[in-house]
């Protein structure tokens, strides 16, 4: 698995540095200059917004006791920092988003078993969006983006349905795999349950899990916005419907590649296509993605080193601290 993973990030940086030399950088910068700061903080600040939407979402999932929308708000900021300025896969970023919401009052079992829910709730909340997408594309006249994105959406409809199913029946199996991925930064602190009894328990709570879905479905709903908005920015404003699209198959692409740590070199071919689809130039589809990383790690850094303070603070106060006030008061 490992071995993997390295030869995809390297594939997909020469991927990327391929399509840099195809286009041009001068070019990929130029379009990029046109937003300015201003405007690079613009995107940034929607980007949190987003990341607070879905975190909500996740959150929807917990009873009172079991840890607020805070937690699992910061949890969702560092899966999705982890993911994107990190050389994990998508799943590391969902180890480590399950373990900063642990650590910041959510039990150890039922963040664990509610990341597994959230992110299949979320996963099932962009058919809809997709289809939406579709229906938006269609009325505009847009024929065979349509058909490419109902494909698109009845694939990931069948891989939903699929999940679900395998969630529902093979919890044991999940649960063996999460505990062999993170045994440690998974545990449950309390002892009231196994992630098994956890996943189980939130799946009994219908209106819970439907709640969650709306929110996730809002999420994507601002995550179309998200596309459209540098693009406005940049002078090249394109209707909602072309956002929401070019959103939908990057997304898509970007999941069914989820072994290639940050989507290196597959994001931006990605961007490429989609935005091809709406008559964007290549060089200013790849600037959109370019912003998107400069986006992700303007964020990513502050949040992870944020995150590694508390880690080093929850171990002081739980061992080291422990043992540093007992050798204090045997000083005293």
């Amino acid at each position: 698995m490992r071995r993997v993973v390295i030869i995809a990030t390297v594939a997909g940086a020469v991927g990327l540095i391929a399509l840099l030399a195809r286009f041009g950088l001068g070019a990929v910068l130029g379009a990029m200059e046109t937003l300015g700061w201003l405007g690079f903080a613009a995107i940034v600040g929607f980007r949190l917004v987003v990341i607070a939407t879905t975190g909500f979402a996740w959150s929807l999932l917990a009873r009172r006791d079991e840890g607020s929308p805070t937690a699992f708000v910061w949890g969702r900021l560092i899966r999705d920092s982890a993911s994107e300025a990190l050389p994990f896969s998508q799943l590391g970023g969902l180890v480590l988003g399950a373990r900063a919401a642990s650590i910041t009052g959510a039990p150890g079992a039922f963040a664990a078993a509610s990341t597994i829910i959230d992110a299949t709730i979320e996963l099932a909340a962009r058919v809809p969006y997709m289809v939406l997408a579709a229906l938006l594309l269609a009325w505009g006249g847009l024929g065979q983006q349509t058909a490419t994105l109902l494909t698109v959406t009845l694939v990931l409809a069948v891989a939903v349905a699929l999940f679900v199913l395998v969630q529902a029946r093979g919890v044991g199996l999940i649960a063996a795999i999460g505990a062999r991925l993170a045994p440690q930064w998974l545990a449950d602190r309390t002892g009231d349950g196994s992630i098994v009894g956890r996943i189980r328990a939130v799946h009994a709570r219908r209106g819970a899990l439907i709640r969650c879905f709306i929110a996730h479905f809002v999420g994507w709903m601002l995550s179309g916005l998200e596309v459209a908005l540098p693009l406005w920015l940049m002078g090249r404003p394109v209707w909602i419907g072309a956002g929401i699209a070019i959103d939908c198959l990057i997304a898509t692409l970007r999941s069914a590649t989820f072994m290639v740590p940050g989507a290196i070199g597959v994001q931006e071919g990605a961007y490429i296509v989609s935005c091809g689809l709406f008559g964007i130039d290549p060089h200013v589809a790849l600037a959109l993605s370019l912003l998107r990383r400069g986006r992700d790690i303007a964020i990513a850094i502050p949040s992870l080193l944020a995150w590694q303070m508390l880690e080093g603070r929850s171990a002081f106060r739980g061992v080291g601290g422990q043992r540093l006030m007992s050798l204090l008061r045997t000083d005293g």
